[in-house]
């Protein structure tokens, strides 16, 4: 079994990563792969293409079928694109499963998919803030994850490791470093054996299953960071679309339609399939749960014409964080503004400020989804 490490040349948040890797010792030149050149070291295969990291489906799966090579794991190396500009590092597993089979993902996958999230995400997680610390890139950069979204299709448990957020960042080489050493010690290539191998450490058996939240999962993200925690797939809000009964076109027997019901059940099954005798426990951000179509309230924002600058820098901010959830790593929309702006209910009380529009019938809806399908809700204690 190998591992691939995946970048394209046309992506410098991508290939200066790849590029430090291959500077470190031990890699030897491996055989093509359908003009694209790979690089071995031991059992990671890396390999360098010049398409869009988010068009190159099923490497894995070409890889097995051109050398013989089963395929273990799949890591991305990527750019991060946020409207605010804030550098980050991040992490995340990828999938579209949200997207109704009428929609074209415009990011890569394929509607109602979700890959199997790789088993390594919580422990790197740590391991990338330990390294940036290291290298005293915190707290200039932003070191988390983010909820599930975008492709490549893909069969074997998958991870993407982004640099963020614009150009200048994607091209510094400190960060280019950190990426690289977060893989070469991650995959053991340093010689003191790998990080986050669930088949030698998984005497837990208990995987974050998380549902609702933001982009970046801030409620999640206090349980990921603590020792010992397996991670599946986030679904933020916006990958739960819900729609009420007096608007919903998918009339179900409790009325609720959209597509979080398929979403929450590819996810599941994609967790449960990386991690094999694993106990999925679903995780809900109570207070950013789904939204809900025509519930929010929306106000028009002008920030030129607020009237106070620190109305017009708070205007920004939620801007900034609404709309950071729209950018793939291509920088294509993932949805227009004013559907993503119904994730948040906005209001003027002096300065805008924005809470994420959460009804108790999309709570009580998931949670009794999940007693259905028997999903155990964990509390933040039962992962620890």
């Amino acid at each position: 079994m190998v591992v691939l490490v995946v970048a394209t040349t046309i992506d410098p948040a991508s290939i200066g990563p790849a590029s430090s890797l291959l500077a470190m010792p031990g890699w030897e030149p491996g055989p093509s792969l359908q003009g694209i050149p790979s690089y071995v070291n031991g059992n990671v295969r890396l390999l360098k293409h010049d398409n869009s990291i988010v068009k190159e489906d099923y490497l894995d799966r070409r890889w097995g079928e051109a050398t013989g090579e089963a395929v273990d794991e799949v890591i991305f190396l990527s750019k991060h694109v946020a409207v605010s500009n804030r550098p980050a590092l991040t992490i995340h597993p990828i999938g579209v499963p949200h997207l109704r089979d009428d929609e074209v993902p415009p990011a890569g996958g394929k509607p109602g998919w979700a890959a199997p999230p790789n088993p390594r995400m919580g422990a790197w997680m740590k391991l990338l803030k330990n390294i940036a610390e290291s290298h005293n890139l915190v707290p200039e950069f932003e070191v988390t994850m983010e909820a599930t979204h975008h492709g490549p299709l893909v069969d074997a448990p998958t991870m993407f490791l982004e640099i963020g957020s614009t150009e200048e960042y994607w091209k510094r080489q400190d960060a280019a470093l950190v990426m690289a050493s977060l893989v070469w010690k991650g995959l053991g290539l340093h010689g003191d054996g790998d990080v986050g191998n669930w088949n030698r450490e998984n005497n837990k058996k208990k995987v974050l299953l998380g549902i609702g939240g933001g982009h970046y999962v801030p409620r999640h993200m206090d349980i990921i960071m603590k020792d010992n925690i397996w991670v599946g797939h986030l679904l933020s809000g916006y990958s739960l679309p819900m729609e009420d009964r007096n608007q919903s076109r998918e009339e179900n027997d409790d009325g609720i339609g959209g597509q979080w019901r398929k979403a929450v059940k590819v996810s599941y099954e994609a967790t449960k399939s990386a991690f094999p005798g694993g106990e999925i426990l679903a995780h809900l951000d109570h207070k950013q749960l789904p939204r809900g179509r025509g519930k929010c309230s929306i106000a028009k924002m002008d920030v030129e014409a607020a009237p106070r600058s620190s109305t017009k820098a708070a205007t920004q901010e939620v801007l900034d964080l609404a709309m950071e959830v729209l950018v793939d790593v291509d920088g294509e929309w993932i949805d227009d503004m004013f559907q993503s702006l119904l994730f948040y209910e906005i209001e003027f009380r002096g300065i805008f400020r924005f809470a994420l529009s959460f009804k108790s019938w999309q709570k009580n809806a998931i949670i009794a989804f999940l007693a259905e399908q028997n999903i155990k809700i964990g509390k933040p204690t039962d992962f620890i």
